[in-house]
């Protein structure tokens, strides 16, 4: 288990996964185009140690592979993980003395998982006030050529709800003004803006750098308003996350935290923020959004200051999408039972598409799902839908493209809806609602008007067994594949070279 930062920097050293920069170089634009192309040749985390200008190295790329990630949570597969969260969604009421010892087990594990607060912390080790405060003392980047400025772009930005306590904590970018002032990009559907909403006249906020690897994927996680991001990291590190009291703030803060930005957003205070370049491969416009003062500055002796350039995907943000895809999956199932499998494509950004496979039970099921899709937490914001049977593979998209093409009468199978679309999605007539896309690319049945479906073409069993018996007969050097008719083959081997 991680406890900070530095015990996860020290495990990517062991294992290879990083590299350490020991020349100058600067956080305004030249660190951005060393990491993209690290990140798409499937390259190591990189630790700057001497960023120009500032006072405090800066680790970037942390996340950007699946196998770190996997590192991260400390399993083989990002789906062992959602196994996790399954155990606790699928409980039920125990019959025999075992099944009742385990329930115990999972509700003491869930429990011990709710922070715990701490009379100090390695953050406060250093603390600066007043005009002691100075943002430029970080390697803060500005990472495309169209950025007005640095942005602070991996935070944990932590609220609570004026009105119960309820605590959130979030990631968003946070664009400098100056040395003691920051942006704080609140966009319409998240709840650091409502708690910001909901206040009198002013909110605290406090802003934790520099995490372990899943406290700070926590921050990332779609949860419900009313679950604490805290309480998952705790239950996903099987440790409770340590928290301290801020020095000039009402806000608890992950006590080894590298670096923590403490202060307040007044309620009526905007400027004129970005633009930026976005996740969704293009700068998003200037609009209005609430500014972030800094009261105090609180750190670790020798800090490090964490980053994550986003871009044209694929970037180090895909692995953490790929993350959320998976852990949740069992959430989404016990919403949507009827779902095998789905996948959030890296080059849609995520909420541009969803691909999902479902156990079809009745006529017009595909579309029964779509909805539900378009009515659940953030996949509400998702733009374009394709369902797919059971047995098709989601994360094979030469496989789920052959289905759609093969399977599908525009006619009868597309569905155009209207709904709520993501605050950076700039193709719509109107900003944060626009159209949506559904696909049926399932079998149809005679109900929903189709004809009789043909056969597909598969190779008889025992002419497929005669030939893996054989296969060294042939002199055929290359591997035999068993893939649906050849369907899929040159995808998966694509995304095997992806995920290296």
């Amino acid at each position: 288990m991680l406890t900070d930062l530095r015990d996860w920097i020290a495990l990517l050293e062991r294992e290879g996964e990083l590299v350490r920069i020991s020349a100058e170089v600067d956080p305004d634009l030249e660190i951005t185009e060393i990491v993209d192309r690290t990140i798409k040749s499937g390259g190591p985390a990189l630790l700057f140690e001497r960023p120009k200008g500032a006072q405090h190295p800066l680790l970037i790329n942390q996340f950007g592979t699946e196998r770190r990630m996997c590192l991260a949570f400390g399993v083989d597969r990002l789906d062992d993980v959602g196994q996790k969260v399954a155990d606790v969604l699928e409980m039920q009421p125990p019959t025999g003395l075992i099944e009742k010892v385990r329930g115990l087990q999972k509700l003491k594990s869930i429990a011990d998982s709710r922070p715990r607060t701490v009379r100090k912390g390695a953050c406060q080790e250093i603390v600066l006030r007043g005009d002691d405060v100075d943002l430029g003392l970080l390697p803060i980047q500005r990472c495309w050529p169209g950025d007005p400025a640095p942005f602070i772009t991996l935070p944990a930005v932590i609220t609570q709800d004026p009105r119960d306590g309820t605590r959130n904590v979030g990631m968003y970018r946070m664009q400098v003004i100056d040395r003691a002032t920051t942006f704080m990009h609140w966009q319409m559907h998240k709840d650091g803006r409502a708690d910001w909403l909901a206040s009198d006249g002013r909110i605290p906020v406090a802003v934790a750098l520099g995490l372990d690897p899943i406290t700070a994927y926590s921050a990332s996680a779609p949860l419900p308003k009313h679950v604490d991001e805290l309480m998952l990291a705790g239950f996903l590190r099987g440790k409770p996350v340590e928290l301290v009291r801020g020095v000039t703030v009402d806000v608890e803060v992950p006590a080894n935290a590298e670096i923590v930005l403490e202060g307040y957003v007044a309620k009526d205070e905007l400027g004129e923020e970005g633009p930026f370049g976005d996740h969704t491969g293009y700068y998003t416009a200037a609009e209005p959004f609430p500014i972030f003062h800094v009261t105090a500055m609180t750190m670790r002796r020798d800090a490090i200051y964490p980053s994550i350039v986003v871009g044209k995907p694929p970037q180090e943000d895909a692995w953490l999408g790929k993350a959320t895809e998976r852990i949740f999956l069992p959430a989404v199932r016990a919403t949507v039972p009827e779902i095998v499998d789905y996948d959030l494509p890296i080059a849609g950004a995520f909420h541009n598409c969803c691909i999902v496979s479902i156990r079809k039970a009745y006529p017009g099921h595909a579309q029964k799902v779509m909805h539900a899709l378009w009515g659940l937490g953030m996949l509400s914001l998702t733009k374009c839908i394709v369902v797919v049977d059971a047995g098709v593979d989601v994360h094979d998209y030469e496989q789920v493209l052959f289905y759609a093409g093969a399977n599908v009468d525009p006619a009868r199978d597309v569905v155009l809806a209207t709904g709520p679309l993501d605050h950076l999605d700039h193709a719509p007539e109107r900003q944060f609602v626009g159209g949506k896309l559904g696909i049926d690319a399932t079998a149809k049945w005679p109900e929903e008007g189709a004809r009789p479906w043909p056969e597909e073409i598969e190779m008889s069993p025992e002419i497929r067994a005669l030939v893996d018996r054989r296969w060294g007969e042939y002199g055929i050097e290359s591997v035999p594949g068993a893939g649906n008719g050849g369907v899929g083959k040159t995808s998966r081997s694509l995304r095997q070279l992806l995920r290296r």
